[in-house]
């Protein structure tokens, strides 16, 4: 869990890209290649790249190496660093990156291009910068394609209430049932939220989380990323029954009320399909730390031209699956270019009805780097209809490449 936690701090930082806007990112896509850079940095700059990393920059190179040796089944990872020819100052720092990390000279656009395509499962078609002129370029592609282990029920989209009701002919409807836990927890830093998690057949989990509609979008992002690796470990914060909620409807759920022969209490979940697409420039936040790490290269290979860090991914959330990919560069340049183009029985209806966090982690066994790591995370504001939100997207192969449909 210690990557994880790394991540989840690197996240609040993240959180400041994009404003409030639809949007789907990595943080753990950034925290790697920023790692990657980590090593050629001295004095201040070495400083403000391990504030942002959270750990100083032996440790970030074990915790990146770890991650590598144990391939997840859910989640393909490929991490590249890229030197131009006849710059024999970087081959110290080349030689010690982890061995997994794909080194070799900067590809062309087209090889560039190909590369995000392959390690993505044809997810991301474009490289998120322009490869031509390029010194140093780092690169870090994360993508995932599984399916629920249940999938979602379908209802009318009139369930999900308010304007995205009105929008939606058919939406997504989790019962408390295997494959699918929603709760409602007491929280600190967002008061109290609804959660729903959907568990995936390949070691993945997606945890949607909604606050109150004036909550800000980081403090629900960051409570979302802690209640969705603590889930792998047992839980956050604390779950509020439903006999301590008033009965009937409130802006985030409703909760009704009948005799049963045997007393309790359920929670289920009406929530929208959706699919993002952003690109992210990495450099607006300084937090992020990418201006230092694209000096510090700068400074190693001695030159001083333009420096691009970006960031483009995907995702959808369909009612069979889950897919998502990430590609994160930073370019060092020689030259400028243009930019790229018996009793009561309560039960609860929880409505992710207005905007709110989703945050992807992964499953496994306690000694595996992977265990708990938040490998996506985006902000919904546009909810898909089932009918647009549900077409496969195509196959794709290797690691993670189970079809969604």
């Amino acid at each position: 869990m210690e990557l994880a936690r790394l991540v989840c701090r690197y996240a609040e930082r993240f959180a400041g890209l994009g404003g409030d806007e639809h949007q789907v990112g990595s943080p753990l896509g950034a925290w790697l290649v920023l790692a990657l850079a980590a090593p050629t940095a001295d004095g201040a700059l070495r400083e403000e790249i391990t504030d942002a990393l959270g750990t100083d920059v032996a440790d970030a190179q074990r915790l990146v190496a770890d991650l590598l040796k144990r391939p997840n089944e859910a989640v393909s990872a490929a991490l590249a660093a890229w030197s131009g020819p006849g710059f024999n100052g970087l081959d110290a720092w080349l030689g010690e990156l982890p061995a997994a990390v794909t080194t070799g000279e900067v590809p062309t656009q087209q090889e560039a291009d190909q590369w995000a395509h392959d390690h993505t499962l044809g997810l991301i078609n474009r490289f998120p910068i322009d490869t031509q002129g390029v010194l140093i370029l780092l690169a870090s592609a994360l993508a995932t394609r599984v399916t629920w282990l249940r999938p979602f029920d379908l209802v009318d989209g009139t369930e999900l209430r308010g304007s995205w009701g009105q929008q939606l002919t058919r939406t997504l409807h989790a019962p408390a049932d295997l494959g699918h836990t929603t709760s409602i927890i007491a929280t600190d830093r967002a008061g109290t939220v609804a959660v729903h998690t959907a568990l995936a057949d390949a070691g993945l989990q997606v945890t949607s989380v909604i606050a109150a509609a004036d909550v800000p979008r980081a403090d629900v992002l960051a409570v979302g990323h802690d209640i969705a690796t603590a889930h792998t470990s047992g839980g956050i914060g604390s779950s509020v029954s439903l006999f301590a909620l008033p009965l009937g409807d409130s802006p985030l759920w409703t909760i009704t009320e009948r005799d049963a022969p045997a007393g309790g209490e359920q929670v289920e979940a009406v929530l929208p399909a959706w699919s993002v697409e952003s690109k992210h420039d990495l450099l607006t936040v300084p937090s992020l730390a990418f201006g230092a790490a694209a000096r510090s290269l700068q400074k190693l290979a001695q030159v001083d031209g333009p420096i691009e860090a970006a960031q483009s991914a995907v995702a959808r959330f369909t009612r069979r699956g889950f897919e998502a990919a990430a590609v994160t560069a930073l370019g060092v340049d020689l030259s400028a270019r243009m930019p790229p183009p018996p009793g009561p029985y309560r039960t609860a209806t929880v409505r992710f009805a207005h905007p709110y966090a989703v945050i992807a982690t992964t499953r496994a066994a306690a000694t595996d780097p992977w265990d708990g790591l938040p490998v996506f995370a985006a902000w919904i504001t546009r909810p898909d209809d089932v009918s647009a939100g549900d077409r496969p997207s195509g196959d794709g192969a290797g690691p993670a490449s189970r079809r969604v449909i």
